[in-house]
């Protein structure tokens, strides 16, 4: 790290903010104020405090971001030669890779997130305008031979307007595996960031200007779900929705889409199981399960949240993981810690609702269990590293998505019994397997009703591999060459020719 990224760090370690974080919203181009001159504040979990305030636009701006989108579709990104795109994407990437310190800071204070995470997020956001980049002249279709007197095939099309809609525990690499593919197809894109989280989404739009997107291409209004993603949702000018968040909220932006008729993609979250058998390595198996639902304080998606253990290496495996998280360290994001805070108070108070009613209902708590702060300054939203053990199938804590750092132990027969516990709960986005048989392994990825699953290696892959969910964990994806068909619409053209 160089002496321009400490200092930031020092900076924003000794202001609590950092200078020049953006406090309008990004539309056509510019910045621009609310329509009602409404603003916000955002809050540093990490200290509870108020670091930076910021736009709260309404169904005025969305209409506004929307009409700039629409205009620019029209434009001249639209009629651009695909290589040219792919360029301006490259260009992106090694703008965000040369600002990752910054990003990441505002990322840091903006989510809570650890600063070594959010580091990461950055670069792969920054991964995925690379990616996609090199896939915008690959859009091809394909010959259909219909004989020799017929001349039929396919191309690929931009979809048009597409909205995203951007969660909080992951701000900038949710947007940005969702806004490099829709560039690449062509697209044009209104983003509306999480009110907790808006910074790194309104610094991307303007890098991406800078980096030689044409004015209205990309667009990002913040604001509540209520007065600005709602409106988003529900504008015709829009022609495709992606969606991150809760079932109950996803429901409504199904319902909102269907007047419209409007194509989705919904991640709506997981229970993902992480199934660890008897002949596992249960060293590697201790570090898939430490990352899998430590980090980002287990407010994850595809945490996994679940870990199904065999019963002959049950009490071995718990004994690692209980002297590990024993001597995890709490504090702020931007210190050395080993888990940062929790979002807000309620998201704690949820947490922490969860884990009092398993303490209620007799649940053995092997560690943690706690509401906790910073140990330096006795600020922040803090829960303890815990882990449940013991807990039956109907158990609240096996079927209901937590969103925190709360581990949910099931104990397993066999493979199979392993199986039917994976996918006892409604949530389908996620799961992981550790076991020496690879045979095996391959048979249980089958078995299990998963959008993907990860092999001896917790959170495997990258942009490169295919992302998304089934049953209430949503349909639809995101990541790899896949997330380019949500962007796209295929068009058939026959023609007789003899």
């Amino acid at each position: 790290m160089g002496h321009a990224a400490h200092d930031l760090r020092d900076e924003a370690l000794a202001t609590g903010t950092l200078a020049g974080l953006p406090d309008a919203h990004f539309i056509g181009g510019a910045w621009v104020r609310p329509a009602r001159g409404r603003t916000m504040d955002s809050v540093d979990p990490g200290n509870g405090k108020v670091f930076a305030r910021f736009a709260a636009g309404d169904a005025a701006d969305i209409d506004n971001a929307v009409t700039s989108a629409r205009k620019a579709f029209k434009g001249e990104w639209r009629r651009m030669v695909p290589a040219a795109r792919g360029r301006i994407l490259a260009q992106a990437a090694a703008m965000l890779r040369a600002n990752v310190e910054r990003f990441a800071i505002a990322e840091t204070l903006d989510s809570g997130k650890r600063l070594i995470e959010a580091r990461g997020d950055v670069a792969g956001a920054a991964r995925a305008f690379e990616y996609y980049a090199g896939a915008c002249d690959k859009m091809q279709g394909d010959n259909i031979p219909l004989g020799p007197d017929y001349l039929a095939y396919t191309m690929l099309e931009p979809v048009g307007i597409a909205a995203q809609i951007v969660p909080w525990n992951y701000p900038i690499s949710t947007l940005a595996r969702g806004v490099a593919p829709a560039l690449a197809a062509g697209n044009c894109v209104v983003a509306k960031p999480a009110e907790q989280t808006p910074m790194t989404a309104l610094m991307l739009a303007e890098l991406l200007h800078a980096a030689g997107l044409p004015a209205g291409v990309f667009n990002v209004v913040t604001g509540t779900g209520k007065d600005a993603g709602a409106p988003l949702v529900a504008h015709p000018g829009i022609d495709h929705i992606t969606f991150t968040g809760s079932v109950a909220t996803g429901q409504s932006v199904m319902r909102a889409a269907a007047a419209n008729v409007t194509r989705l993609v919904l991640e709506l979250g997981g229970k993902s199981p992480l199934i660890v058998l008897d002949d596992a390595d249960l060293d590697a198996a201790v570090e898939g399960v430490l990352g899998g639902i430590y980090e980002n304080a287990g407010q994850i998606c595809s945490a996994a949240s679940r870990l199904i253990v065999g019963r002959r290496v049950h009490a071995a495996l718990l004994e690692r993981l209980v002297a590990r998280v024993a001597k995890m360290k709490l504090g702020h994001g931007l210190r050395d810690a080993d888990m940062g805070p929790l979002i807000s108070p309620e998201q704690r108070a949820r947490v922490a609702g969860f884990v009092d009613r398993a303490k209620t209902r007799g649940v053995l708590v092997a560690c943690g269990g706690h509401e906790s702060a910073d140990p330096k300054t006795g600020q922040g939203w803090f829960y303890e590293p815990t882990i449940l053990d013991a807990l039956k199938p109907n158990d609240e804590a096996v079927t209901e998505e937590i969103f925190g750092p709360v581990l949910a132990v099931q104990i397993a027969d066999d493979a199979d019994h392993a199986v039917a516990l994976a996918n006892g709960t409604r949530y389908a986005l996620v799961a992981g397997v550790y076991t020496r048989d690879f045979a095996r392994a391959h048979r249980l990825a089958a078995a299990i009703d998963a959008g993907q699953v990860y092999i001896n290696e917790y959170f495997a892959g990258g942009i490169e591999t295919p992302f998304g969910g089934n049953r209430h964990s949503g349909f639809g994806r995101e990541k790899g060459l896949e997330a380019l068909r949500s962007y796209a619409k295929l068009k058939s053209v026959a023609a007789r020719i003899g």
